[in-house]
Order: C-alpha cells, then structure tokens, then sequence
C-alpha cells in the first residue's frame, strides 16, 4: 500500500499545471507555493511541538508532586489530599509542620486547655504566618495517647485541635484558611508503653499547605 503526503501531491499537480504556462513566470508561480505549503507545514509542526511541550510540563510537575507525596507522612499526604479535593490550595504543596506534643508543650491529663508555654509557641507560629505567607491553609490534627476509650479520645483530638484553631484565629489567622482532625489514638508517634511515649502522643501537629 502506498501512502501519499497530500502536501506533495498537491505540488505535483500546481507544478504540472504550471508548466503549459511555460517561461520565467511559471517557475515563480511554482516557487511561491512551494514556499506556501511549506510555511504551513512548518507552523503545523511548531504548533505539535508546543503541545508536546506542554504536555511534557504537566508530566514533569505530576513527577514532582507524587515524589513530593512520596516523602511525607500519611498524615501530611492525607492533609495534603483533603485540601486539594476541597479546592483549598492554589499549588497543592506542603511547607512544613509544627507540633505541639505533651513532653515539650503540657496538655493537661484528658484535657485541651493550652498552657502558657502553647500559647507562646502559637503567638510566634502566627507572627511567621504574617511575615512568610498570609495565603496558607492550615489543617491542625488532635492526637491522643492510648489511654480511654476509642470515642472519648477522638473527642478529646478534636477538643485539642479546635483549643489551637480558636487561639490561632485570635493573633489573626483566618478561620476559613484552618480545618480540624482529630485522629484520637490511632496515629500514636511513639510507643504507648512508656510515660514517655504517652507523653509525645499527647500532641497537635498544624500541617502548613500553600
């Protein structure tokens, strides 16, 4: 099977026209479509290769992202999906996180009040908010240690989460720019068999998305 390139053929067919015509003129006739057709093809050609490129962008910042997601936390990933699927984030990335856990910040035993010590470290995370970028999106997750049951640790996350949302909102951080999680006891970060380990446990972490 033999396949034409149209292009050429049309040529064939304006230079076998052309030639009863005869003289200089038939040879400048032929010249100036020839030029024609191969400017077309020339655009045509530009035009697919600068679909490619943008094609091959998108990939290369798809790359980008899945490897960012890839050395994250499931935490973070899970934050960092969420805020994509609620149309909350303009570039869909992750900047950093900060926590606040029981062995450097106290929370008091079954409870969510925030300690002067908390409350100091949220007054500097809000001026850095106000300095570096007004345009975050905040997801603040509530964690608990083991100890109680399933249902009053979940409340009690969530209690956390919201005591750092609510304060977060009074040094002038939007409420529409902050979510809360609470994930109770089942994202423990250290064992829960040592005072210690419930002590890290007892913890928010404010996931910090642009």
């Amino acid at each position: 099977m033999r396949i034409f390139n149209t292009s050429a053929v049309a040529l064939a067919m304006l230079a076998a026209g052309a030639l009863s015509l005869g003289g200089c003129a038939t040879r400048d006739f032929v010249r100036e479509q020839v030029g024609v057709v191969g400017a077309k093809e020339q655009a045509t050609e530009a035009e697919v290769q600068a679909e490619n490129g943008k094609l091959q962008g998108q990939d290369t910042r798809l790359s980008q992202h899945d490897a960012q997601l890839a050395n994250l936390d499931k935490n973070t990933r899970d934050a960092l999906e969420r805020a994509e699927a609620a149309g909350k984030l303009a570039e869909g990335k992750f900047l950093y996180s900060m926590v606040l856990s029981d062995d450097s910040v106290k929370f008091p035993v079954a409870g969510s009040d925030l300690s002067d010590e908390a409350k100091a470290r949220l007054n500097d995370f809000a001026q850095k908010l106000k300095t570096d970028n007004k345009n975050v999106y905040l997801e603040i997750q509530g964690h608990t240690d083991a100890t109680g049951s399933k249902a009053a640790n979940m409340r009690l996350g969530e209690a956390r989460a919201e005591a750092v949302r609510l304060y977060l909102n009074q040094q002038g951080v939007a409420l529409n720019r902050m979510s809360t999680i609470s994930y109770g006891g089942a994202s423990p970060a250290a064992p829960n068999k040592t005072k210690a380990g419930r002590a890290q446990n007892r913890r928010v972490v404010v996931v910090v998305l642009a």
